[in-house]
């Protein structure tokens, strides 16, 4: 693995350190506070302090030892939102083996690829995806299965074949695995959504791991008080590394729940005093229709945007955020402690260097728009590398050393930033470049819109033309007439003509990516 960490002479941030000492430090110092809080659907709330979550992990680690997994080790975790999600990814970690996180909405195709690609020995799964792991994922040398799948209400289901109880796999945590201390060795793999071609592995160094949780938590202002809320997917690194990873830096406490529920979301958050959640505008337009209590205890939340206005009654200050798995952290953020431009994603991370260029290279001017890109040291700020494909590694720096994201943003006064699109969303209308997300943020806070979408359609003479896809809130008739009217008005009004949609399609829900992220790819298969 080439990076930086291990030129002579240097020292890095994490020198000596890797994430079984961050457990282990936070399990000595913090013993009895609790790091994690599972708060299930269907019973009360569990408490993990540090000591006793740090002592499952060692019993973990030592059975997945006996189980044959060695350092180097792949090792599959396809889990909804649980605590054995926690336990085996802390586990694989410890011993050395790398926890690959997999999408749970993932195609039986696509987990085959993943085990395959990995080479992964071993996966720990559910009830409700044994069978398909098991049946796919044949290079396995054996298979655990929790004994429930978190987020329902159903009986535990059959165990796959080849399967064994999750339970089983605990040994004596006094025989926990030793190796020495790396911060450069690998740690972890998050497979990014494929669009043109197979999705890229992505992997993380311990030492990465601990730049998401120490920088991710001076970012958020996190301290050892704080009780972060989480239900966005484990699997991904804004949970992960955001969240989870963020809470264990500094001691605080990280409440888990199976996936997110607006129904639940208040409930759970004056339950256990939560002070911060990292969410996304899906949630927030669910969280619109329920009533908000007035003594909860929020204080900040980070998501898409800064400020953004429709969201002003939640009472909270709402930071804007930009990063990728293969940054770790945000490279760019809203500001803590000054005011932020409404519906901006921040500035430039002091941690990184942020270009925004024209196509040719050239620096984007104040108001314009351009690609954005960003440099760190790989191993520690940016990611290792990814698994088993040097080409898309290589190719993915410019000839300065420039992580190129694929993103385009608009730089604003001050050194804000606005989202515009992935390169992949934006639309050519006859001749002209329209960003999907300018048109989806005029339609987003027009009365009764819930959700809403653009893709391109095919067009004979103008090549692309925007068409919107619309959830309308709860309450709203399926195809309203007036609805409809009022979203081409709004348009209309706002965006140039060119922009305008051509078409409205109202739908009750969306195909889904990761983090609730509508699957546009899949919106476009429906235009035909």
């Amino acid at each position: 693995m080439s990076n930086a960490l291990g030129a002579p002479g240097i020292v890095g941030p994490f020198a000596g350190m890797d994430v079984p000492w961050l457990l282990r430090m936070r399990a000595e110092t913090r013993r009895d506070h609790p790091f994690l809080i599972w708060a299930p659907f269907d019973a009360p709330a569990r408490k993990w302090t540090y000591g006793e979550f740090h002592d499952r992990v060692g019993a973990l680690a030592a059975g997945l030892a006996k189980r044959g997994v060695k350092p180097g080790n792949f090792v599959l975790i396809h889990l909804d939102n649980c605590i054995e999600a926690m336990l085996t990814w802390f586990a694989c970690v410890e011993l050395g083996a790398i926890a690959v996180t997999t999408n749970t909405r993932s195609a039986p195709a696509e987990m085959e690829y993943f085990a395959g690609h990995c080479g992964a020995v071993a996966a720990i799964t559910q009830p409700a995806y044994a069978e398909m792991i098991s049946a796919r994922c044949c290079g396995l040398r054996w298979l655990a299965v929790i004994s429930h799948d978190p987020g329902t209400t159903t009986a535990p289901g059959a165990i796959a074949p080849r399967g064994e109880r999750f339970e089983a796999l605990f040994a004596d945590s006094a025989d926990r695995p030793r190796r020495a201390t790396d911060p450069a060795a690998p740690c972890s793999v998050q497979y990014t959504s494929g669009t043109t071609s197979r999705p890229k592995a992505v992997l993380w160094t311990h030492a990465n791991a601990l730049w998401g949780a120490k920088v991710n938590a001076a970012h958020q202002d996190l301290h050892q008080d704080d009780v972060h809320q989480t239900y966005l997917p484990l699997f991904h690194t804004n949970a992960l590394a955001y969240s989870m990873l963020a809470s264990l830096w500094v001691g605080a406490t990280c409440v888990i729940q199976p996936r997110f529920s607006a129904s639940r979301f208040w409930s759970v958050a004056l339950e256990h005093g939560c002070t911060w959640t990292s969410t996304i505008p899906f949630c927030m337009k669910a969280l619109l229709e329920h009533e908000i209590p007035t003594q909860h205890k929020f204080r900040i939340w980070g998501t898409a945007v800064c400020e953004p206005p429709p969201f002003a009654m939640f009472g909270v200050k709402i930071i804007g955020w930009w990063g990728m798995t293969e940054t770790i952290t945000h490279g760019i953020v809203g500001e803590i402690d000054q005011p932020n431009t409404p519906m901006s994603i921040g500035r430039a991370a002091t941690e990184y260097s942020i270009r925004i260029t024209d196509d040719d290279g050239r620096p984007t001017e104040v108001g314009g728009t351009g690609n954005l890109l960003i440099k760190g040291i790989p191993g520690l700020s940016l990611f290792a590398e990814y698994l088993h494909n040097e080409k898309a590694t290589r190719e993915s720096f410019d000839e300065h050393g420039y992580f190129v994201t694929g993103d385009r943003v608009t730089l604003l006064e001050h050194g804000f930033v606005k989202f515009g699109d992935r390169a992949k969303d934006m639309l050519k209308v006859g001749g002209e470049n329209v960003a999907a997300s300018e048109i989806e943020q005029v339609i987003a806070v027009v009365p009764g819109v819930r959700e809403a979408a653009v893709v391109a359609k095919k067009h004979p003479m103008l090549d692309e033309v925007p068409v919107v896809f619309i959830i309308p809130q709860e309450g709203v008739e399926r195809a309203p007439p007036e609805l409809h009217d009022n979203v081409m008005s709004a348009c209309r009004s706002a965006l140039a003509d060119f922009k305008v949609p051509h078409e409205i399609r109202f739908v009750d829900e969306m195909p889904r990516s990761t983090l609730e992220k509508v699957a546009k790819a899949e919106l476009r298969k429906m235009l035909g």
